[in-house]
């Protein structure tokens, strides 16, 4: 993997069984050709609603209101042999779901010029480059390679109600401690519309281990819980490679 530090997948949509045209007839397919036109559909969306949000602003929106429970409110299953609970490289961050998307409360935003310094940094011009890919403002957070605490930061850019308080709840990868300063962000008619955190991991034990994964939500204690996935891997050489 090139970019260990930027989790993919992002979002999983309707791919099983779906009515699709071929040719002159219709037929039943599955895959990401499939799940690929709903996401682009929903982003349609979401744009006629808020023309003015970036692409990186829809993007969180459809990522941190996603779905990890099923129509059943049971956990999302991966199709694996056997069967195993889905984690964040199996759906990102969980299923789509367009309702919740129109009012997420907040996004985490991505300036182009941002995309530029990714890009330099994939040709090498730029040096610090694990750094940057570790702080670019992403509604996910990946950490290949922990081997005592790692340090980085986000932004979250209120879309909703000027006046609101968004409460941290954090959902810890095994093994690893969770640090997020602050705990609390409030938004006033009058302040920023923007807020930083900073989130510290740090390796509980000392293992050439697998990935674990959690989660990082801010919650109005109403009807918005901005939710993004968290992978984190524990190692102790950087010569030894291991597979998740």
């Amino acid at each position: 993997m090139l970019f260990p530090s930027i989790l993919k997948p992002d979002i999983a949509a309707p791919g099983v069984s779906i009515l699709a045209a071929d040719r002159n007839s219709y037929v039943f397919k599955s895959g990401t050709s499939m799940a690929c036109p709903h996401v682009s559909a929903v982003t349609a969306l979401l744009k006629s609603v808020h023309p003015g949000w970036s692409p990186a602003m829809i993007k969180s929106a459809i990522v941190s209101t996603a779905s990890v429970t099923d129509r059943f409110g049971m956990p999302i299953q991966a199709e694996a042999v056997p069967r195993k609970l889905a984690d964040p490289f199996d759906f990102g961050g969980g299923h789509i779901d367009p309702e919740r998307a129109v009012d997420p409360g907040l996004v985490y935003d991505v300036d182009a010029r941002e995309y530029n310094k990714f890009f330099n940094c994939t040709l090498g011009y730029l040096d610090g480059c694990e750094s940057y890919y570790l702080n670019l403002n992403l509604p996910s957070i990946a950490v290949p390679d922990l081997k005592d605490k790692v340090v980085l930061q986000r932004t979250v850019t209120n879309v909703g109600p000027a006046e609101a308080t968004y409460h941290l709840v954090v959902e810890a990868p095994a093994g690893i401690d969770v640090f997020v300063e602050p705990s609390v962000i409030n938004f006033t008619q009058s302040g920023s519309k923007s807020a930083k955190f900073m989130v510290r991991f740090t390796a509980r034990q000392r293992v050439q281990g697998g990935y674990t994964f959690g989660s990082l939500t801010w919650s109005d204690g109403g009807t918005r819980s901005v939710r993004i996935p968290i992978a984190v891997r524990t190692v102790i050489q950087d010569f030894v490679a291991d597979t998740s």
